[in-house]
């Protein structure tokens, strides 16, 4: 069994796999594989390169999912062969919303916000079914406030979702039709992005979904606990403009080697700027491994 797990600020991303790579190169190929996921989420296309990692290294792949398994999650976990889920267990759906250099910003913290593609259909969607009161094309007052390249980046991410979620299934299903309709159905017949997809629902979609043994299910919980434990945030504030931050986002584990990714560094609020600048970022993917009986620890470089 293999652990991937994150922390409600943490996210998949393009490190995690060679994270985890590294811990296949420890215990090697193996003909059945499970792994458990906790995540909200991230990035698609490092799902992606995550469960071809995982496919590599075993034919026959058992995602154990007893907490949330969101967004890219969901994507990681449809590359196993079967999906065992327990009684607080849910997927959601995959449609795309972006973090755009061109989004609006919010003015409460001067940051840019995410955009959702699901969203701009229900505001164009809304628009139509008023078309009484309002003439013209809606775009020319969405332009006001969402820019047009950032609604360009969001068609193009929502069609690199549905087809990400398809070369995924494609690694245990054959029916290319059968495919191509769970990721349209997970990628656009939602009401949100979040929305909860419990195991119920998971088997009418189609998904080969098994109830998690109680047994295990109350162990996963445990090792979630105990990584909860050691991811818990710790902020230093040293005055009203300035603290320290130290947490652990991502852990990945097996059998003897665990490979995760640590925030260290310090804050600065610039008040003429109304953001968050950081310092002394000392920030690192650490790896400790039992080797020879002994547990060495040591920051795992990622360029």
């Amino acid at each position: 069994m293999i652990v991937y797990w994150t922390s409600e600020r943490g996210g998949v991303c393009q490190n995690d796999v060679l994270a985890l790579y590294e811990i296949f190169k420890k215990i090697g190929k193996n003909e059945k594989l499970s792994i458990f996921i906790k995540s909200d989420g991230g990035d698609v296309e490092a799902a992606l390169r995550i469960v071809n990692l995982i496919r590599t290294y075993s034919n026959n792949v058992t995602a154990l999912i007893p907490l949330e398994c969101a967004s890219s999650a969901t994507m990681i976990a449809l590359g196993a062969n079967e999906i065992s889920m327990g009684p607080l267990s849910f997927l959601t759906a995959i449609d795309s919303s972006i973090m755009h250099n061109l989004a609006p910003i919010d003015e409460r913290d001067n940051r840019r916000v995410r955009v959702s593609q699901d969203e701009l259909y229900r505001i164009i969607k809304l628009w139509d079914n008023n078309s009484k009161e309002h003439h013209g094309n809606p775009y020319s007052d969405i332009f006001k406030y969402v820019h047009p390249l950032v609604i360009g980046a969001l068609d193009r991410s929502s069609s690199l979702s549905i087809k990400i979620c398809k070369e995924i299934l494609s690694y245990h299903m054959n029916d290319k039709e059968e495919c191509n309709r769970i990721s349209n159905h997970l990628n656009g017949d939602y009401p949100s992005h979040g929305y909860p997809i419990t195991s119920r629902e998971a088997k009418s979609i189609g998904l080969n979904i098994t109830n998690l043994r109680e047994d295990i299910n109350n162990l996963l919980l445990e090792l979630n606990k105990c990584y909860s434990e050691m991811a818990q945030r710790a902020l230093t504030d040293y005055d009203e403009y300035n603290y320290h931050d130290n947490e652990i986002l991502n852990i990945l584990e097996a059998s003897d080697i665990q490979v995760f990714y640590q925030n260290d560094k310090d804050w600065n609020y610039i008040k003429d700027e109304r953001r968050w600048q950081v310092l002394n970022d000392e920030s690192s993917w650490r790896k400790s491994e039992v080797v020879d009986g002994k547990v060495l620890h040591d920051i795992f470089y990622i360029a």
